[in-house]
This record gives structure tokens, C-alpha cells and sequence, in this order.
């Protein structure tokens, strides 16, 4: 997709530094991008938002709410 995107800015552009300009836009990070940190012990956000402690969280309600489901079944 980007070398599509790449080729539609390069034929509209009127002159090699303004496509230069594009590709730089075209392959920045995002604005909003957060940079890593190097300190330990600090979780990142994954692709969806979530940071490693909510996600761990999440994954014990589910297995606490699977668990409820399949006593219900056997019993």
C-alpha cells in the first residue's frame, strides 16, 4: 500500500524536492507515536491500546468467568 501511495504523491509532485518532501511525510512515525522507555518494569501499550497489566487482568477475569462456565456444565 505504501508503494502504491508512494507512486500517486510521486506522480502528482512538481519537482524532486517536493517528492522528497512526500516520502518523508509519507514514512514518518505517527505524531502521537510514544517514544519506548528505557526504565524497567514500565509496561508498553500493545497495538489495541492495552498495557501488559490490563491485559493480564483481563486474561484472569476470562479464565475466573470460564472456569464458572464449566462447573455450571458438570455439576
Amino acid at each position: 500500500m505504501l508503494a502504491a501511495a508512494e507512486a500517486a504523491m510521486d506522480m502528482t509532485a512538481e519537482d524532486d524536492a517536493e517528492r522528497q518532501r512526500n516520502r518523508a511525510k509519507l514514512y514518518a512515525p505517527p505524531s502521537n507515536a510514544r517514544r519506548r522507555s528505557a526504565g524497567a518494569g514500565q509496561s508498553r501499550p500493545t497495538a489495541g491500546g492495552m498495557d501488559l497489566a490490563a491485559a493480564r487482568a483481563m486474561m484472569a477475569q476470562v479464565a475466573a468467568e470460564d472456569a464458572k462456565a464449566v462447573g455450571r456444565r458438570s455439576g
